[in-house]
């Protein structure tokens, strides 16, 4: 049975992904958690198996990996034979991943203002600063260009970058997303997956 380690309040866009990556393949895995304000990721066993003191951390055996990223590519080169959350097209693949990577170290005035207390409902949505609203203009920007017209998944079939794109997404209100955005990003919400992540959430 594969474990996969969370932040305690579900919070954590990052262990999110790994957690809908899992649920979209189908394989069966337990659900651990760490108190991230009060430490627990820097206490020396989780450390150590950890590398980088953070979550989300699958265990797969003996095996430890943190980072969501490297987790979601162990996944699809582990078990080729479930579901896969990546496109299977090498060059699709590379675009998803060139996505995932911006989402992750870009746009950080958008994160700062909107964190994913916002985006799932615990924290009213605050004015964007200046930077912030640049930030949400390039995420606007980038988003027109790789959602289809139609509104459907980035690359047919859907991957784990349409919920990392959705989430960022979300963190702005539908009266600052163009309509077709604003649709693209509550198809993904109603996904399943997303679903099973937000039950899981203290109220």
């Amino acid at each position: 049975m594969l474990q996969l380690y969370v932040d305690h309040d579900f919070l954590s866009p990052y262990a999110m992904a790994a957690f809908v990556a899992l649920t979209e393949k189908g394989l069966p895995f337990t659900v651990l958690t760490r108190n991230l304000d009060g430490g627990e990721q820097f206490e020396p066993g989780y450390s150590a198996q950890s590398l980088t003191s953070r979550v989300p951390m699958l265990v797969d055996g003996d095996f430890h990996l943190s980072e969501s990223s490297a987790i979601i590519e162990y996944l699809e080169d582990a078990y080729p034979d479930t579901a896969r959350v990546l496109p299977s097209d090498l060059q699709a693949r590379a675009r998803a991943r060139q996505l995932q990577a911006w989402l992750r170290s870009d746009l950080l005035p958008l994160r700062d203002a909107r964190t994913t207390a916002t985006v799932f409902g615990f924290k009213a949505a605050e004015p964007l600063s200046p930077a912030a609203q640049a930030a949400a203009d390039k995420l606007v920007s980038v988003a027109e260009a790789v959602v289809p017209a139609d509104g459907g998944n980035l690359f047919g079939d859907w991957c784990v970058a349409d919920a990392e794109l959705a989430l960022l997404l979300r963190r702005l209100t539908q009266d600052e997303l163009p309509l077709r955005l604003a649709a693209y990003a509550d198809i993904q919400w109603q996904r399943p997956s997303f679903a099973a992540w937000r039950a899981r959430q203290p109220r």
